[in-house]
């Protein structure tokens, strides 16, 4: 008998996995988190019955919501990650030998050791000592940090839940104090191509031009993810993201990517008309 995973994207379009094994099950007040094992996309984490991290395409997501930030700004030295639980943005983070330290915040202690024993494709950076992980609730961690962090990555599985706080206004508002004078902050923004996505990227990318100065969208291909086509957000206190743009040293960084380069860095600003409309209409959005 075939085993299949499905994950609905609306009420009329799901997505299907054949799956040889489920290898981790657990359900507590806060999630429901599985990991499975798939002839196709490998290993994969779903929350709530929505795959976060798979194998087979999970460097797409972690490198474009990490090197879009560490190629511009200067040098960076602290970064602060809320989410994450899987690994992969540390994994990322820690190409970087210059920095200092890197703080994750995850409310879910159970996603974390998980994916330490099931995910080490992700998760294996977790115990460098460069990290920091605190179990707490993200609005609570960041409401009396000031100036203290030169990047902030926020990596949620969704805006429900313990995610639902970061939807606010409080919370992008203690992020930009919590950041250095010159800091960067990036998020991920869901898709913009089915409707309930859509209006949770609207809203996110409002609460971000309320408190930055600076703030663009850019886009990723990512297969398992609803639509196949997703946003992230990049708000900055100084810096553009394209203008201010590091090219030549990152590159003499020697960081190995698979999806991530400079060229596609300035491209994945261009953004197709009906996501620039969608954008442009946020002020018409109701709080």
């Amino acid at each position: 008998m075939d085993f299949w995973f499905s994950e609905l994207h609306t009420p009329s379009v799901k997505l299907s996995v054949q799956v040889d094994r489920q290898l981790y099950s657990e359900e507590n007040e806060y999630i429901r988190l599985d990991i499975f094992e798939s002839p196709e996309f490998g290993r994969f984490l779903t929350v709530d019955g929505y795959i976060i991290t798979t194998e087979r395409d999970e460097f797409i997501y972690h490198e474009m919501l990490t090197h879009i930030p560490m190629a511009v700004h200067p040098d960076p030295k602290r970064v602060l990650v809320f989410g994450a639980g899987d690994g992969g943005v540390v994994r990322e983070l820690l190409k970087y030998p210059h920095l200092q330290r890197i703080d994750m915040v995850e409310v879910n202690e159970g996603v974390v050791e998980a994916c330490m024993k099931y995910l080490p494709f992700c998760a294996s950076g977790l115990e460098d000592p460069r990290v920091t992980i605190y179990s707490e609730n993200p609005l609570r961690f960041i409401r009396h940090i000031e100036n203290e962090y030169d990047v902030i990555i926020v990596d949620s599985a969704g805006f429900y839940g313990p995610g639902e706080s970061l939807l606010s206004r409080e919370f992008y508002g203690s992020c930009c104090r919590a950041l250095k004078e010159d800091g960067i902050m990036v998020n991920q923004h869901q898709s913009p191509f089915y409707d309930e996505d859509r209006l949770e990227t609207q809203k996110a990318h409002k609460r971000i031009l309320e408190n930055f100065p600076i703030s663009r969208v850019y886009q990723a291909h990512i297969p398992s993810y609803p639509s196949g086509y997703w946003l992230f957000g990049f708000a900055s206190k100084l810096y553009h993201p394209v203008k201010d743009l590091h090219s030549k040293r990152w590159r003499s960084l020697g960081i190995e990517t698979r999806y991530y380069t400079t060229n596609l860095h300035r491209g994945c600003f261009a953004l197709p008309a009906y996501v620039e409309r969608m954008l442009e209409d946020v002020e018409n959005i109701p709080d």
